[in-house]
C-alpha cells in the first residue's frame, strides 16, 4: 500500500507540472486601443515625441465683427469651416508658398479625421478653436497643409465653409448666410505672427495654426481705401444689393447668377487668400492659384 500511494502522488504532480508548463506558454489577449494606457509625458521624451495641436483661427474680425469697407457693420453668428488632411512639417529649407513649387518634408504629422469647427465659438477673447491634436517626432513644425472640404452633417452639411452673421448700416440690417460650395486646399509655410509657433520638445506641447483673413472678402474700414486689401475686397455692399426683406441666404451658384460679373469674378478670385498661417501667406492647390 506504502508503495502504491507513493505511485500515486507521483503521477499528481506529474500531472499538475504539465499542465502548469501548458498555462504558461499561452499567448496573453491582445490589448485593445482602449485598454491601452496613454502615453505619459516621460514615455514621449524617450521616443523623440511630444504633442502638436493644430488650431483654426478666424481672428478678432470674426470675435468681435468689424466694419466693411464700405461702412457696413458685420458681426458673426457661426463660421463653420470643415477642414480635413491637415498635416504639419518639418521642412529644410524653408517651405516658401510663393516660390516654391512643390512642400517636400524631413518629418511630417497628420490629423486623422475631417473636423467642422466654429471659428466664431467663444465670444470675443476665446482662443483659436482647437482641430485636433496628434503625437508627432520632436523638431521645428515650419509648414503646415490642409483642405476646406464639404461638410458631411448638419450643420455646414455639403459646404466646406458657412458664414453666418448680421449687417448694420444706416438703420438697414441684413441676416446673411454665405454658402461657400468650393472646396480648397491651401500649402503654407511658417507661422508669421508675435509668438513663435511650431517648435516641439520631446514630451511637451506646440501649436500650428491655420488661420483665415474674412477682411480679404469685406475689406475693413480702420484701413485705407487706397490697400490692396480694400481694393482687392468684395465689401459688403454688392451683397447687400442682391438680399431680399433684410435677409440673404445664398450659395456660391446663387452669387454667381445675382452678382454683377465683374463681383462675382472678385468674389471667387478672393477665396484662395482666405487661408493663411497668421500673417504667413499660403498657395491655394485645389483651384491652382
Amino acid at each position: 500500500m506504502g508503495k502504491r500511494l507513493i505511485l500515486l502522488v507521483s503521477f499528481m504532480l506529474m500531472a499538475l507540472s504539465t499542465v502548469q508548463s501548458c498555462s504558461s506558454n499561452q499567448t496573453p489577449p491582445a490589448t485593445t486601443a482602449s485598454e491601452a494606457s496613454p502615453t505619459s509625458a516621460g514615455e514621449e521624451a524617450a521616443t523623440g515625441q511630444g504633442t502638436l495641436e493644430i488650431r483654426a483661427n478666424g481672428e478678432d474680425f470674426v470675435r468681435k465683427g468689424f466694419t466693411s469697407k464700405d461702412g457696413w457693420q458685420i458681426s458673426f453668428d457661426q463660421v463653420y469651416a470643415t477642414l480635413s488632411e491637415v498635416t504639419a512639417y518639418q521642412t529644410e529649407p524653408p517651405y516658401d508658398p510663393q516660390v516654391d513649387g512643390e512642400l517636400k518634408a524631413e518629418q511630417q504629422a497628420s490629423l486623422d479625421k475631417t473636423q467642422t469647427v466654429d471659428l466664431a465659438a467663444g465670444g470675443e477673447t476665446a482662443a483659436p478653436v482647437l482641430v485636433g491634436e496628434v503625437k508627432a517626432p520632436a523638431g521645428r513644425y515650419n509648414a503646415l497643409s490642409w483642405k476646406l472640404v464639404k461638410a458631411t452633417e448638419e450643420p455646414a452639411q455639403g459646404y466646406p465653409l458657412l458664414i453666418q452673421g448680421k449687417a448694420t448700416k444706416g438703420g438697414n440690417t441684413i441676416n446673411f448666410a454665405l454658402k461657400i460650395n468650393q472646396e480648397l486646399a491651401y500649402s503654407c509655410g511658417d507661422f508669421v505672427g508675435d509668438d513663435r509657433k511650431g517648435q516641439l520638445k520631446p514630451g511637451d506641447k506646440a501649436d500650428l495654426e491655420a488661420t483665415f483673413h474674412f477682411d480679404h472678402l469685406f475689406g475693413d474700414a480702420e484701413t485705407p481705401l487706397t490697400d490692396d486689401l480694400n481694393k482687392q475686397a468684395l465689401g459688403f455692399q454688392p451683397l447687400a444689393a442682391i438680399a431680399q426683406n433684410g435677409k440673404l441666404d445664398a450659395d456660391t451658384t446663387t452669387l454667381e447668377q445675382s452678382l454683377s460679373a465683374a463681383d462675382y469674378q472678385k468674389f471667387e478670385s478672393i477665396l484662395p487668400s482666405l487661408g493663411h498661417v497668421g500673417e504667413g501667406h499660403c498657395k491655394e492647390t485645389m483651384m491652382g492659384t
